[in-house]
């Protein structure tokens, strides 16, 4: 038993000298460096990594000031376009019938006021009958009038009967003028109502108008149909094309930075190039509970009518006042391996020493700097990858 503890006594010192040994020659040679990346102390204490370049090397890079640039405060999200419904008509008759003919196709340009299309109505048929009725009522009541009048003077009328035919005769008159009103409502112009009651004809045919100049965007009609006020579908859709709406759900943790009035740049894949400029005009009220977003939509300008409803458009929203910082080119700033990015500072265009920053907005081809350079020092401004690549290969770089 004595021997047993002895043996294993033993080994265990073995194994820590030999793990002792193992932590020391682990240890850096002092004096080891690379002569193209060298690793110094600042006096921090944090380690600065430097990149020593010959002439020839000095050429594949370029060097520049740290300045300051303006970078907008926004948003992105992707929505869908669609009509502006405060400019979008869908045209109804007042009042039911048969349609005889229709006009516009679906793409066609209207103006205010160009016929639709045109319905037989009974209800117009039926007004303009009871106008000339009234009509011709007032003109008997006006001659019945006039004979006892003429009857009163030569002593053959007593005065009742001209009072009660005076009276006749305005009664007359109201019910005329409401039928003239009456027909008026179907869009009838005087001119139109007075040949009526001369030609004692009536027209049973009703002209629906465009409300608003815009672009046909959906039809219905066709000869024959019969459409009624409010009874879906309706026989036109007319849309004022001059603007049209960006329909969004943003997430909820954006909502709080969307406010109406925001300026917003908004792209569809079909103009890659094409920027249309509008502005936030309704922010919704709610969030969804499923979904966890919230409504914003946004008018935009497109006079050119480029657009179309249910096209699939990426935005950005202005929601703040540009912030002036510190900048540097996109290609100054190096992303490392372990997702820390660096750029390289220099005051002599040889000697380079990589400096972690901590970065924000990218705009432009410019990079936002929020912590780690000063305005002034002189930096990489392109080639910083070959810098990186250099000090991590050494001499094979």
């Amino acid at each position: 038993m004595v021997l047993f503890a002895l043996i294993a006594i033993g080994g265990a010192t073995l194994y820590w000298s030999r793990d002792f040994v193992g932590l020391a020659d682990s240890r850096p040679v002092e004096g080891q460096r690379n002569s193209s990346a060298t690793t110094g102390q600042s006096g921090s204490g944090n380690s600065t990594e430097v990149v020593d370049l010959s002439d020839k090397q000095a050429g594949a890079v370029k060097i520049g000031p740290v300045g300051s640039r303006d970078f907008v405060i926004f948003k992105t999200a992707v929505g869908t376009i669609d009509f502006n419904e405060n400019m979008l008509v869908q045209v109804f008759s007042q009042y039911q019938g048969k349609i005889l003919k229709a006009f516009y196709n679906i793409g066609d340009d209207v103006k205010a006021g160009d016929v639709l299309f045109t319905i037989d109505s009974p209800d117009l048929l039926q007004a303009e009958s009871t106008l000339l009725a009234a009509a011709g009522v007032l003109e008997l009541q006006k001659r019945t009038l006039a004979r006892v009048t003429v009857l009163l003077k030569a002593g053959g009328s007593a005065q009742k009967d001209v009072d009660q035919s005076t009276s006749d005769q305005q009664t007359a008159e109201g019910a005329y003028k409401a039928a003239k009103d009456a027909v008026r409502i179907f869009g009838k112009t005087d001119a139109e109502i007075d040949q009526v009651v001369d030609k004692r004809k009536v027209d049973s045919t009703l002209l629906v108008p465009s409300p608003i100049s815009g672009r046909v965007v959906a039809r219905n009609a066709a000869p024959g149909f019969l459409t009624q006020p409010g009874v879906a579908p309706p026989p036109y859709s007319v849309a004022d094309l001059s603007t049209m709406w960006m329909l969004a759900n943003v997430i909820e943790t954006d909502a709080p930075a969307y406010k109406v009035g925001q300026e917003v740049e908004a792209k569809v894949p079909a103009y890659p190039d094409t920027v249309f400029k509008g502005r936030v005009t309704t922010v919704g009220s709610m969030i969804d509970p499923n979904s966890h977003r919230q409504f914003v939509r946004s008018e935009i300008e497109d006079p050119q009518h480029l657009l179309r409803s249910g096209m699939l458009a990426s935005f950005v929203i202005r929601v703040g006042d540009p912030v002036r910082s510190v900048a540097v080119p996109a290609a100054g700033v190096v992303r490392e391996g372990d997702g820390t990015m660096t750029v390289w500072v220099t005051s002599d265009n040889r000697h380079f020493a990589k400096r972690t920053v901590t970065i924000g907005l990218q705009q432009d081809g410019w990079t936002q700097i929020l912590e780690g350079l000063r305005s002034g020092e002189t930096v990489v401004t392109d080639g910083a990858v070959f810098l990186s690549n250099k000090l991590l290969l050494g001499d094979a770089g």
